[in-house]
C-alpha cells in the first residue's frame, strides 16, 4: 500500500487543483450569463434586419430590376473566405475540437481564414491552411474590434481574392449544447433559409414572441435603401455570431470546470479512503508488534 505521505501529498495536491477549477467555474459562470443575454438579445435585431433585407430585394426585383449591389453577386467558386471563431484559451471541453473537426471535414478545395482567437490560429498553421489575417476580440466585443475584420472580409470579397465569405463558429443552442456551424454570409442569397434558423433560435428562447406580419414600407426608395442595407446586415451578422460564439465559449468552459471540480471531489474521497485504511493498517501493525514482543 502506497506511502501515508505520498497520499496526503496527493490529497493536497487534488484539493488545490479543485480549489483552481471550482474559481474557473465561478468565472465562467458569471461571464456565461453576460454572453447568453447578449447574444439572446441580439437574434431579434438581427430577424429584423433580415426581413427587412428580404422584403427589399424581393419589392426589387418584383419590379423587373435586377440587383446590381455586389454583396448580391454570385460568382464561380474559386476560393472560399472563412472567418473561424475559435477561443483564446482551452479548458472548454470539445468546443475547439468539434469546431476544427467540422472544418477538417466540410472545407475542400482552396479557402483563405481569417481567425478570431488563439486557438483558431494555431489550428490553421498546424493544418497546413492559409491564414489571411488574425485577430483579438474582447468579451465586450467592441465596435473598433470587429469593425476592422467586416472590413477586411469586404475588400477581400469585392477585390476577388476570395469568391464567398462564411463564418465557421460555435452555434449557441443551450448550456450543454454548442453545434459547430458554417455559415454562408456572401454572396447575399436564401435570405429565407437565413430567417428560417433565426425564428427557430428565438422561437426556442422566446416563446411569447409573435410572428411579424405587417407590411414593410421603405422610405425614400428601394434603390437608396438598397445602398446601405446589406452593409448594415453583414456588419450585424458578423457581430451577432461572434456573439454567439462567445456564448458557446463560457458555456461549454463553465460545464467543463463544472466536470473538473466534481472528478476532483471523487479523486479526494477515494484518496482519503485510501488513506485511512493506510494509517488503520500501520496501527494494527504496531500493535501486533507490540503484542508479540511482550509475549517474547
Amino acid at each position: 500500500m502506497a506511502n501515508l505521505r505520498d497520499i496526503r501529498r496527493r490529497i493536497k495536491s487534488v484539493r488545490n487543483t479543485r480549489q483552481i477549477t471550482r474559481a474557473m467555474q465561478l468565472v465562467s459562470s458569471s461571464k456565461m450569463k453576460r454572453a447568453q443575454d447578449a447574444a439572446l438579445a441580439g437574434r431579434p435585431y438581427a430577424l429584423i434586419l433580415a426581413e427587412m433585407l428580404n422584403t427589399v430585394s424581393k419589392s426589387f426585383k418584383d419590379s423587373g430590376n435586377e440587383i446590381e449591389h455586389p454583396f448580391f453577386m454570385e460568382r464561380p467558386v474559386k476560393k472560399r473566405g472563412i472567418l473561424l471563431l475559435a477561443t483564446d484559451k482551452g479548458l472548454c471541453g470539445p468546443l475547439n475540437t468539434n469546431l476544427f473537426r467540422s472544418i477538417t471535414e466540410s472545407v475542400q478545395g482552396e479557402a483563405v481564414f481569417y481567425a478570431v482567437g488563439r486557438k483558431g490560429a494555431q489550428f490553421i498553421k498546424r493544418a497546413g491552411l492559409e491564414l489571411g489575417q488574425a485577430y483579438e476580440v474582447s468579451d465586450k466585443v467592441e465596435d473598433s474590434e470587429f469593425g476592422p475584420i467586416v472590413e477586411a472580409l469586404v475588400e477581400a470579397f469585392r477585390t476577388g481574392e476570395v469568391d464567398t465569405i462564411e463564418v465557421a463558429y460555435p452555434n449557441f443552442i443551450n448550456v450543454l449544447v454548442q453545434e459547430p456551424l458554417i455559415q454562408p454570409v456572401l454572396p447575399i442569397s436564401n435570405l429565407e433559409d437565413t430567417l428560417k434558423q433565426l425564428k427557430a433560435k428565438i422561437k426556442g428562447f422566446m416563446d411569447d414572441a409573435n410572428e411579424e406580419n405587417r407590411e414593410i414600407i421603405f422610405e425614400p426608395s428601394t434603390d437608396e435603401i438598397l445602398d446601405d442595407l446589406p452593409s448594415l446586415y453583414l456588419k450585424f451578422m458578423v457581430y451577432q455570431l461572434i456573439l454567439e460564439s462567445r456564448a458557446s465559449e463560457y458555456s461549454a468552459r463553465m460545464v467543463a470546470m463544472k466536470a473538473a471540480t466534481d472528478n476532483a471531489s471523487k479523486l479526494v474521497d477515494s484518496l482519503t479512503l485510501d488513506y485511512n485504511k493506510a494509517r488503520q493498517a500501520a496501527i494494527t501493525q504496531e500493535i501486533l508488534e507490540i503484542a508479540a514482543a511482550s509475549a517474547a
